[in-house]
């Protein structure tokens, strides 16, 4: 099944973003081989070339390692995993912070929100 993309970003952007959660969350845990370029990019169902970006950028930024006999491979470095996955959590923090006072909630009563979610429904007063 093809990954749900939005085509009004960047396809490679999106490849990224989608790539580092499956890492960060264990999918793709510390050392293990990623698949190919043609296998990713036919599961994604996008041309090669555009996985190939995503591949270089994750590269970049030391995610991934490339392995002349071996292929790509997740970094075995822990503590660059977990600062990339508290980025990405910030992230999401701030988005939806951001939204939520878009709303007209405060802080306060969007934390009450979360945790009235986390709980499973409403909390005893």
């Amino acid at each position: 099944m093809a990954w749900d993309l939005d085509n009004g970003r960047p396809i490679y952007a999106q490849l990224v973003e989608r790539i580092q959660m499956q890492i960060v969350s264990g999918l793709y845990p510390p050392g293990s081989r990623l698949p190919s370029v043609r296998e990713l990019a036919a599961v994604a169902a996008v041309n090669p070339n555009t996985m190939q970006k995503a591949f270089a950028e994750l590269e970049r930024s030391g995610l991934i390692v490339t392995q002349r006999t071996n292929g790509r491979t997740v970094t075995e470095d822990a503590e660059l995993i977990r600062d990339i996955r508290a980025g990405l959590a910030q992230e999401h923090v701030e988005n939806f912070l951001t939204r939520i006072r878009e709303l007209g909630y405060t802080g306060q009563e969007a934390v009450e929100l979360l945790i009235k979610k986390c709980d499973g429904g409403e909390r005893d007063e």
